[in-house]
Formats: C-alpha cells, sequence, structure tokens
C-alpha cells in the first residue's frame, strides 16, 4: 500500500505473485520485493498442479475459525430481530454462498488467496438494532449497504486511501489483530490444559519433522485430546438443505440511518481495510477495485436473503496467506478455492452442519487458529519494527489495535491505523509540511 505502487501497474486479469525476495533480497525501483519469476519464469498457474494439503487445511481452518465464533454473532442478531427458523437458515445461507463464490471466483481471478467473510462488526450492531425495524426494512437497509460499498470500491477511493498509509503500520496493524489469538493458545492451557498443550505440542513437534503438515498434525492431535477429556460435543440429528427466502426490501429514513450508515463505516473500516492490510503485509498487491467491488456486488445480489454484508476477512486470511498455506505464495491461492469450497458445502446445507461446528470446545478452536496464525504474526512484527524511523509510529498502531478498543462502533483495527498514521505525519513532520502547503 505504498504511494509508489499506482492502481494501474496491474492489470485486472493479471496474476499476482508474491515471490519472495532471491537470495540476496534484491528489490525493484520501487522497492517492492524482486519476485523470484523475474529470473527464472514460473509455470502458468493450474489448480490441480499448485494444490496442497496444507492449502487445502488452511481453508479448512479458515472456514472452522468462521463457524466456530464470528457466526456465533449472525445467530445472536437474528435472535435479538426475532427472525424465523426460516429466515435465519437463509440469512446462514446467504453469507455462506457469498463468503463462498467471492472466495473461489477472486482467488482463481487473482491467483491470492482472497478470503472473504460477512461482516462481523455488522452483524454486531444488528445484535442491538434489528429489533428496532421490520426485516423488510433491515433487508432494505442491507441492500443500500452493499450497493454503497460497491460504489466506493470501484471508484478507487478506498484504494487510493489505503495506499498512504505507511507499509510499517500495515505490517502493525495486522499484528495487532493477531496478538489476541496467538495468546489464546496458552490461556487456553488454564480452561483446557490437555487439548490446548496438545495441540502446542503436536505443533510444535511437527515443524521441526513435517513442517507442512503441522497444522494438520496438531489439528488431529487436538481433536483426539477433545474427545479424551469428552469435551467434544458434535451432534448433528438430521442433514437436510437450505431454504433460501426472499424478503421483498422496504426503505425507510430510519433503517438507512441506524443500520445502512454505521454498517457501511464498520465494514469498511474494520473488515475490508484489514483485509487488504493482510494481503500487503504477505507481499501481495490486490487489487482494490476488484477486491472491493465484487464483495460489494455480492452484497447486494444477497441482500434480498439476507445477507447483511459480504466483506474480506483478515483474521482467518491471515491463515490462508503465510507460510503455514504453502511456502511458494504463488500456491497459496489454492487456500482461497479451498476455503471458498467449504463455505458452498456449509452453505448448501444451512444450519445442520453449524450444529457440527459448534460442537467443537472453544479451546481447540482457538489453539488451532493461533498456531496457525503464528508465521503471519511473526511476518507482522518483523514488518512492524523494520525501519526504524518508522517503530514508535507502528508501536502506536500495534497497542491501539491490540487493546481491542470500539469508539463510536468501529473496532480497534482502524483506530489502529488512525493513530499510528497520524504518529507517523507527526513524527517525521510530513503533517507540518502539509499544513504548510495547504
Amino acid at each position: 500500500m505504498s504511494p509508489e505502487s499506482p492502481e494501474t501497474d496491474i492489470p485486472a486479469g493479471a496474476a499476482h505473485t508474491a515471490a519472495p525476495p532471491g537470495p540476496a533480497g534484491e528489490r525493484d525501483p520501487a522497492g517492492e520485493p524482486r519476485p523470484a519469476a523475474e529470473s527464472e519464469p514460473a509455470p502458468p498457474p493450474r489448480l490441480s498442479r499448485d494444490a496442497s494439503l496444507s492449502a487445502v487445511l488452511a481453508g479448512l481452518v479458515a472456514v472452522v475459525v468462521s463457524y466456530s465464533g464470528p457466526l456465533v454473532i449472525v445467530l445472536s442478531a437474528a435472535s435479538a430481530g426475532h427472525l424465523s427458523t426460516a429466515q435465519t437458515s437463509s440469512w446462514v445461507w446467504a453469507i455462506s454462498i457469498g463468503s463462498g463464490l467471492t472466495c473461489i471466483g477472486l482467488s482463481l481471478r487473482t491467483r491470492m488467496p482472497v478470503i472473504t467473510a460477512w461482516s462481523t462488526p455488522g452483524a454486531a450492531l444488528l445484535v442491538t438494532s434489528l429489533g428496532a425495524y421490520s426485516y423488510a426494512e433491515a433487508v432494505g437497509a442491507f441492500l443500500i449497504t452493499g450497493a454503497v460499498i460497491t460504489l466506493i470500491g470501484l471508484t478507487g477511493v478506498f484504494g487510493r486511501l489505503m495506499r498512504q498509509v505507511p507499509a510499517a503500520v500495515v505490517s502493525a496493524m495486522l499484528a495487532g489483530i493477531l496478538f489476541s489469538f496467538g495468546t489464546h493458545v496458552f490461556t487456553s492451557l488454564k480452561t483446557a490444559p490437555v487439548i490446548a498443550g496438545s495441540v502446542l505440542v503436536a505443533y510444535l513437534v511437527a515443524k521441526r519433522l513435517l513442517p507442512r503438515y503441522a497444522v494438520l498434525i496438531a489439528l488431529a492431535v487436538g481433536v483426539v485430546g477433545s474427545a479424551a477429556t469428552s469435551r467434544l460435543h458434535v451432534h448433528v440429528d438430521k442433514i437436510e438443505l437450505a431454504r433460501p427466502v426472499l424478503t421483498t426490501p422496504a426503505f425507510s429514513v430510519a433503517s438507512l440511518v441506524g443500520i445502512a450508515v454505521p454498517m457501511i463505516l464498520a465494514t469498511l473500516a474494520s473488515q475490508n481495510a484489514p483485509g487488504m492490510a493482510v494481503l500487503t503485509a504477505s507481499g501481495y498487491r490486490p487489487q482494490d477495485r476488484l477486491l472491493i467491488g465484487t464483495t460489494g456486488l455480492a452484497s447486494t445480489a444477497l441482500a434480498p436473503f439476507g445477507s447483511h454484508a459480504i466483506n474480506l476477512a483478515a483474521i482467518t486470511a491471515a491463515i490462508c496467506t503465510g507460510p503455514e498455506s504453502h511456502p511458494d505464495p504463488r500456491r497459496r491461492y489454492v487456500a482461497g478455492v479451498s476455503c471458498g469450497a467449504f463455505y458452498l458445502l456449509i452453505g448448501a446445507f444451512g444450519s445442520t452442519l453449524v450444529a457440527f461446528f459448534a460442537g467443537l470446545p472453544k479451546e481447540l478452536v482457538a489453539a488451532i487458529a493461533g498456531v496457525a496464525l503464528f508465521g503471519a504474526l511473526a511476518g507482522g512484527i518483523t514488518g512492524a519494527v523494520k525501519e526504524e524511523k518508522d517503530r514508535e509510529a507502528a508501536l502506536i498502531t500495534f497497542l491501539a489495535t491490540a487493546s481491542g478498543v470500539t469508539l463510536f462502533g468501529i473496532g480497534s483495527a482502524f483506530w489502529g491505523l488512525v493513530f499510528g498514521v497520524t504518529a507517523h505525519l507527526v513524527l517525521s513532520g510530513q503533517w507540518r509540511r502539509r499544513t504548510a502547503g495547504a
């Protein structure tokens, strides 16, 4: 997201590789890592050849984290809004199908591990506000939300703003987002020592002997530990396909102000901004117009079925964009395709498979997510402290993001960016120069 990387540098259909610097750490004139492909042409990407167990597993872990945590907020909002079982099932279907289609389509188009999901802060907003409006008015607000985000994405306004953020601040925000997930591996030792301990030990041993499959082995050992301690409560009474429910939207000023406006701000600031940052910090050059515009279109199309907002993911994206997914960044897009396929599978069966994920102990989910994010967290910390001149701004970003503070309904990732960029401008003297030139 550096100012030196204009949006027009990357054709819409180009493959966006993120190969690491060569042995000598060469960089191109723009200061970006020089892809290995420049010295040794890589074969054209092909899904059947590029697929790997570690990438497929990364997609599965991302989906497990999504349905074991953020979906609970959606179900709470549905309960608060007094939605029927059919409407709730349709909502789960819509956000799952939207996330699945955008994951697969964008990952294949860009050859990056593009992970999308439903807006978690948007769902949290609905827990307290959905009951104040009719369901048709809420759907109307969802429709407006998707249309506005599409417009903002396609015009490139969002991307131009994000490219002004220093790389160290972006990396620090990524580290701040992932910090609590890293610590949850160890806090889980207090409530479930066998589960969390077995996951951590299995991960470390496998990382030494079979690094490509460290997360898979840790997951398998964690499931065994959960079963051995009688903490695995997976009950699926019946399997049935989801039935989407089409709702005719209604529009009111109250629902637009009470739902659409805060939903737009929360989705852009707390979800899409960190999502772009995760891809950039992992070495990719995401096209904001394509990614934000596409997720906005998916949100708009699925709003009548209950989808409140589809956006770029951050935490689950970090699982798929790091080296745990695949050592070669050019083959990590398979994790995005895998994640999308699992989304579609779960979405097709609606609440049936949601019950399966609800049966996994929270300590197992926390421990697996934590070890899967070790590599991404380490990369974020490294990028944050790399340049001495940006370290204090990066530190402020990290602390603000990791604090989890929410102001005006907007999450800490956005405020980490705001405080970090402000600190960068003040400490570097750019604030004074820009004020003088105004």
